[in-house]
């Protein structure tokens, strides 16, 4: 694979997408949990969808329960719990792997291209997030404790606004 839009994922309705539908965008790619104590990021994700995506912004959710089993729900609970807490309307993804054997394949090939925290490979945590720019490629990594608010100065500057 040599970048985002080579990979086909299932959405949180179980219907296959390609991430080639967001060829040209600018795609924040985010591992998410209802029960964990980054949950609220939900609120701040979805402002910057909301602030940006008409500048070619796309968050991209995918919930994960591989950390303190924070996302324990099925894709309708998952689905439910975000539209009724947070008013998510960005595209939200079937529950995947982000670590180990059984990792989704469009997270192992995220993981390679930017590493984490002393050039490990390996997630720590629930809402890491994989900046990728409008050619498909990753261009930056962030931990679980960088908000979307930070995180906005950099797509809003990769957008050219």
């Amino acid at each position: 694979m040599t970048n985002v839009y080579d990979f086909s994922v299932r959405d949180i309705d179980g219907n296959p997408r390609s991430l080639a539908e967001w060829r040209g965008k600018t795609l924040l790619i985010v591992n998410v949990a209802s029960r964990c104590g980054f949950t609220p990021q939900y609120a701040g994700l979805e402002t910057l969808w909301q602030d940006q995506r008409d500048k070619g912004l796309v968050v991209l959710g995918f919930p994960c329960d591989q950390f303190g089993h924070q996302e324990p729900g099925s894709e309708a609970e998952i689905k439910a719990f975000c539209s009724t807490n947070y008013d998510v309307t960005f595209p939200m993804f079937a529950k995947v792997e982000v670590n180990g054997e059984h990792a989704d394949p469009l997270y192992k090939w995220l993981k390679s291209q930017a590493r984490g925290l002393l050039g490990s490979e390996a997630i720590k945590w629930n809402f890491t997030k994989f900046l990728v720019d409008a050619d498909g490629q990753v261009v930056k990594r962030y931990a679980s404790t960088d908000t979307p608010e930070k995180i906005g100065k950099d797509t809003l500057a990769r957008l050219g606004g």
